[in-house]
């Protein structure tokens, strides 16, 4: 069964154009195939999956290239959120951001990812930080290695 997303609410959430089934399982520490279904309420998001079901925050979920990019609100919603549970982003958005990197199929993509970095950079600590810089420099390597070969 294909998991999917279904708004269960007239109001929705402006931060719910970045769930993403794949931030969701590093979240809740489960694989993509144990989560059935996802559902977007408004002020939560519904994961049911293999033996669970758990409500996620819209906040807890990080920005993703192919929606709209986070404005000034969606940035006030993050800090509100950190600012009450771990004052920073939460720590499986490294690990999301890496994999992001990593799938990204050329420079353009890699750069656009990188773009969401600087937008979020203000939650993340300086170890995070340079972490993804290294990440990015590491995987921006082999896609211009890749090209190089290409031609």
């Amino acid at each position: 069964m294909i998991p999917t997303e279904q708004a269960e609410a007239k109001y929705i959430n402006p931060l719910a154009r970045f769930v993403t089934i794949e931030a969701i399982a590093l979240l809740l520490k489960v694989t993509i195939t144990q989560i059935k279904y996802i559902r977007c309420w408004a002020r939560v998001v519904l994961v049911v999956g293999v033996k669970f079901s758990r409500f996620v925050s819209y906040a807890d979920l990080p920005p993703i290239i192919a929606a709209e990019a986070p404005n000034t609100a969606d940035i006030i919603r993050w800090r509100k959120r950190w600012n009450k549970n771990t004052h920073g982003v939460p720590q499986f958005w490294l690990e999301f951001y890496k994999q992001k990197f990593e799938q990204a199929l050329n420079v353009s993509q890699l750069h656009d990812w990188g773009q969401i970095i600087g937008v979020i950079k203000f939650g993340l600590s300086l170890v995070t930080v340079q972490k993804l810089r290294h990440f990015y420099s590491d995987t921006k390597a082999k896609l211009e290695n890749v090209l190089l070969m290409a031609a």
